[in-house]
């Protein structure tokens, strides 16, 4: 293992200008601080987690703003329960981390919840820009404060967060499109229910839907596109009246794909004679979704990895406080396709840690 003092002879300087240089003090030429970083890059070098936390004397906190889950969609337990994983293998680095949970229908309760984050003083954020006005507020008082924050799941261009910890969703609309133009025919139609709100911040369903009618463009593919939008997810006999209708009147609908977390709720309101009829894709693996691919009302699900991904936020965000190591702008996660076959295979990390917690 390399350590300081071997970057300071290879560097010829003293041990004290090398820790200068790592630590970010004054007192060091621009050109003797480069030949050092580079030096420091070359090695692979990385200070010893536990020793710094030691030497920093104080414990560092991190506040993570997130959508609570409820009985109708389980999404964002995944993360939070990756969260938990990576809180205690901070712990011992001096890292504290407390979760701030709101609900996802409600602005108010949006700001309500990042009020009682900001009043815990972190040393930095965690959290999803659900809703776009009140997150330009969010963003504006942790800019004030010089608190780095990153944003999880949901990408907002334009900010200064430290970092975006995700799915690219143009690029798994766009996977979506190949898997649907192989389970349906040229010019079928392709109904796409979603949920969406003028208070939310849309960008992932409209980046995946561009993604998917670009695969049809690029590939030259002729299809129908019929789109309906709900508002109101607590209404199911509307939201299944309204797909039956759909369902009645054009019987050239071959494929469904709901391009969010919700496709057990879509499933649950088709009548079943229709149902057996259709693709269905969606995304996420919730356990309503997994019931719905066992079944085989499902064809494919895409997952994102969310367990993963609230789990390496810790992770990098601990890295940023104790090492200053300054991540990756987009970290994306992976872009998965999840089938009846190889449904056990996927999930492995999460059933772990699930299996260990319940112990």
């Amino acid at each position: 293992m390399v350590t300081i003092k071997d970057i300071a002879v290879l560097a010829n300087v003293s041990v004290g200008t090398v820790d200068r240089v790592i630590h970010n003090r004054s007192g060091v030429s621009i050109k003797t601080k480069k030949r050092i970083e580079q030096i420091l890059k070359e090695n692979n070098f990385k200070l010893n987690m536990i020793a710094r936390s030691l030497a920093l004397k104080k414990n560092q906190h991190i506040a993570v703003l997130i959508p609570d889950s409820d009985v109708d969609n389980l999404f964002w337990n995944s993360p939070l329960m990756g969260i938990q994983k990576a809180i205690d293998e901070v712990a011992s680095f001096g890292i504290t981390v407390k979760s701030f949970l709101f609900d996802q229908m409600d602005s108010d309760s949006y700001l309500n919840q990042f009020e009682n984050l900001i009043n815990t003083n972190p040393d930095a954020v965690i959290f999803s820009p659900f809703f776009t006005t009140e997150t330009a507020k969010i963003v504006s008082e942790l800019d004030k404060k010089d608190i780095p924050y990153i944003f999880l799941n949901i990408d907002v261009e334009g900010y200064n967060n430290s970092a975006f910890i995700g799915q690219d969703s143009y690029k798994s609309g766009y996977l979506v499109g190949k898997l649907m133009s192989l389970c349906c025919k040229e010019n079928d139609t392709i109904l796409i229910p979603h949920i969406g709100s003028k208070k939310y911040n849309n960008l992932v369903i409209e980046n995946r839907i561009k993604g998917f009618q670009d695969y049809y463009k690029d590939n030259k593919i002729q299809f129908k596109k019929k789109e309906v939008k709900f508002e109101d997810m607590k209404n199911l006999q509307v939201i299944s009246k309204t797909l039956n209708e759909l369902l009645e009147k054009d019987s050239t609908i071959r494929g469904v794909w709901i391009p969010s977390s919700r496709i057990a709720t879509i499933c649950s309101c088709i009548d079943s004679d229709k149902l057996k009829n259709l693709k269905l894709i969606g995304f996420d693996t919730t356990p309503q979704n997994i019931e719905c691919l066992k079944n085989d009302e499902v064809t494919f699900l895409i997952s994102q990895k969310s367990f993963n991904q609230g789990y390496q936020s810790i992770k990098i965000l601990t890295d940023l406080l104790i090492q200053n190591e300054i991540p990756s702008r987009k970290i994306y996660s992976p872009i998965e396709i999840i089938t009846k076959e190889n449904l056990e295979f996927s999930q492995r990390n999460k059933k772990e840690f699930s299996s260990l917690a319940k112990a």
